[in-house]
């Protein structure tokens, strides 16, 4: 299937999950792909939550993710299926070991360290269940603003005992959370850090090749001839998100093919549902002109580049840069 040319995206692009994908085998064909997410700025209101009271709006519309790609037919829980839910996308709760919490309380453990992108959401005990609306509170705005009143169910998280939290900046508050029936009340401290970037970068470049292998296809290789071109890219769509540079020139010319000849191709994605190497691999997956980049025969070398702003727009920047060369 050939890419979907769109050249004047709607607004609603605007602090969503979106994607790019490019191919300069011959001809540049440029496909835009939009896809719905829970907002971090607008959309739903949050704030911190005093004592039982964790209310905040949202309509349905508002917190859906990911219900459509307009040139895929896979959905949110079709991506899972796409490149096996084993190997690259968490189908359950982040869940602690905490399969038999003391009564009264929610967690048996009294602090966990989370990604400020964030990459879990919070869950309590793993055995609990059947407990009723909940009210959550933070003690430092600042780390953690307050909690949206759902789980990011399309992560395999439950809404009766998850919250996803709204990552204001790194360090660490106290999280207490507690049933308005007074039946169980705890307190954890949760550690904000940044996210391992380099990690990250070099876990694509894995799962591409898990996924290239079940395909049949040989392995790529690290690209570090375009090792920075692929982080100037991720960096460059904080300010225009597209294949075309802030300077108007083409992606490509970040790092341009040899004058003995080549081909590359460009594959991008920013926004809270691209929140780690997994869940941006499913979301490329799930699109058939990024898939097609992926499983493209001809690429042998990939670089990646990440970036994470807790202050930018759309927080999470992806790049991949496919190449010969």
């Amino acid at each position: 299937m050939e890419p979907t040319i769109n050249n004047s995206p709607s607004k609603k692009q605007s602090h969503m999950t979106v994607m790019l994908s490019i191919n300069a085998a011959a001809i540049l064909v440029a496909g835009i792909l939009i896809a719905s997410a829970i907002l971090f700025n607008g959309g739903i209101e949050f704030r911190a939550v005093g004592e039982r009271s964790d209310i905040v709006e949202g309509d349905a519309e508002s917190v859906a993710l990911l219900e459509s790609v307009s040139d895929s037919e896979a959905t949110a829980t079709e991506y899972v299926d796409i490149i096996g839910n084993d190997d690259y996308v968490s189908t359950s709760s982040h869940e602690y070991d905490n399969s038999t919490v003391p009564d009264g309380e929610l967690w048996n453990e009294k602090s966990i360290v989370i990604y400020g992108t964030p990459d879990v959401d919070i869950c309590v005990g793993g055995g609990l269940s059947d407990l009723g609306e909940m009210y959550w509170q933070t003690d430092d705005t600042s780390v953690i603003s307050g909690f949206y009143n759902t789980a990011r169910t399309w992560l395999g998280y439950s809404n009766d005992t998850c919250r996803y939290p709204v990552i204001k900046g790194y360090g660490t508050t106290t999280i207490t959370a507690g049933t308005y029936d007074g039946r169980r009340k705890d307190s954890i401290a949760v550690t904000v850090i940044e996210p391992p970037v380099e990690q990250w970068k070099h876990e694509v470049l894995t799962l591409v090749n898990k996924i290239r292998i079940k395909n049949n296809l040989e392995q790529l290789s690290w690209g570090d001839t375009c090792a920075n071109a692929a982080d100037t890219r991720a960096t460059e769509t904080k300010t225009l998100y597209a294949h075309t540079r802030p300077d108007g020139s083409s992606w490509s010319t970040a790092c341009p093919a040899p004058s003995t000849g080549g081909t590359s191709g460009e594959n991008l994605a920013m926004g809270n549902a691209a929140v780690s190497p997994a869940t941006t691999v499913a979301l490329w997956m799930g699109s058939a002109a990024h898939r097609a980049n992926i499983l493209n025969p001809e690429y042998t070398k990939l670089s990646v580049g990440f970036v994470f702003d807790m202050d930018a727009d759309y927080k999470t920047y992806w790049s991949q840069f496919f190449s010969t060369y």
